[in-house]
């Protein structure tokens, strides 16, 4: 059986310490009343430190591991995201209005170009660019709101997904 260096050092500080501590227990038992209270303040002081390194262990262990790679967070990438989402979601509903009259031909144009655009940016993740280009057919169709709906939803969770701080 192989054991981590960490472990092996952990566990030679543990027998120093637990045999300084029973030595140490000893000899003030054998100052103060003898050899019965040197046995019992040995054996209580060398207890006492090997629970203390036992219970210790876990975080002894913790600091002796290796720093994992954390990749950064772009946020530059996820605010593309978060705003091709802003994006998709006004054009969206430029062609689905509530109300028959709400959205001019104008504005619809525009929403649509502003959509278009973010969309294709580079910077934007590939993920998120093909789900905005699927989310983006649905809308332009605009037959089937369902269909822009799943779209949309799946757009949300693809930007969600593509979050690094989570």
């Amino acid at each position: 059986m192989k054991s981590r260096p960490a472990a092996r050092i952990h566990l030679m500080i543990t027998f120093v310490l637990v045999t300084c501590g029973a030595v140490a227990g000893g000899c003030l038992g054998l100052l103060l009343s003898g050899r019965l209270m040197a046995a019992v303040f040995a054996g209580a002081a060398g207890l006492g430190a090997g629970l203390g390194s036992f219970f210790s262990r876990r975080q002894v262990l913790a600091l002796f591991q290796p720093e994992r790679e954390v990749v950064p967070a772009d946020g530059y990438a996820e605010g593309l995201a978060d705003a091709a989402l802003v994006c998709i979601a006004t054009y969206q509903a430029a062609v689905f209005p509530l109300t028959s009259d709400g959205v001019s031909e104008a504005e619809r144009a525009a929403r649509r170009t502003m959509a278009y655009r973010i969309s294709a940016y580079e910077g934007l993740p590939h993920p998120v660019q093909t789900s905005a280009a699927a989310a983006l057919e649905a809308i332009d169709h605009g037959l089937d709101p369902k269909r822009a709906e799943t779209a949309m939803r799946a757009l949300c969770i693809t930007v969600y997904d593509n979050r690094r701080g989570r």
